[in-house]
């Protein structure tokens, strides 16, 4: 019989691209629980938090959910945490597009509007230009050949440089992926980007430890 997959809790602030993540999620094997309360996150191997909006009515619904509170103690534990889209900003400490606004503080650095001459939203494919050693990062030649579905307007923007995993030209270059110790996203919709979003998550999900394994360390 094979091992279940980890417990993974997708936090639901009601502002995400919950139903998509899931799915994704559980299609791979993962032990998915819909977590709206830190009671339903307790215990999870490993956390996702998915989000589609706006940073300042994303922040003011989690923190009124106690949510915060749920992903800052899988940072300090060691549990990983994916964030997927304004997931990624989220992590990150403020936004200019709620000034004012504090986020969660898990990556150190903040998150702009995009300075282009093309659309906005970004909205589409587009291939990402890998550059760090991480789970998240494809081996080659698919990191070369993969392309990823963004739709957004923002983007982070790390303090410190090595905390960049990957990034995207869109009349300029600006940051796809960011990770600092096991705090980790993608501002791509890795279960709207088919094989080479499945295979990302796929990745992920293979370095989650139990969390037993994490209390032993």
């Amino acid at each position: 019989m094979s091992q279940p997959g980890p417990r993974i809790a997708v936090l639901n602030y009601h502002m995400s691209n919950l139903r998509s993540a899931t799915k994704a999620l559980e299609l791979l094997g993962a032990d998915v629980r819909v977590a709206q309360s830190p009671e339903q996150a307790h215990g999870a191997d490993g956390i996702v938090v998915p989000g589609v909006g706006h940073f300042g009515p994303a922040m003011e619904r989690i923190r009124s959910q106690g949510l915060d509170g749920v992903a800052r103690a899988a940072a300090a534990e060691g549990v990983p945490l994916l964030g997927i889209c304004l997931g990624l900003q989220l992590l990150f400490d403020s936004s200019e597009e709620s000034p004012g606004v504090t986020g969660l503080g898990l990556i150190p650095g903040e998150v702009r509007r995009l300075v282009t001459d093309r659309k906005l939203p970004q909205i589409g494919w587009n291939r990402v230009a890998w550059r760090a050693d991480s789970v998240l990062v494809p081996p080659e030649p698919e990191a070369s050949a993969s392309t990823y579905y963004f739709v957004h307007t923002y983007s982070v923007v790390p303090t410190d440089p090595d905390h960049v995993l990957g990034t995207v030209r869109y009349g300029g270059e600006f940051v796809a992926a960011a990770q600092s110790g096991h705090v980790a996203g993608v501002q791509f919709h890795p279960e709207k980007s088919s094989r080479a979003g499945l295979a990302l998550l796929r990745r992920w999900l293979a370095s989650v430890p139990r969390r037993a394994e994490i209390t032993r360390r």
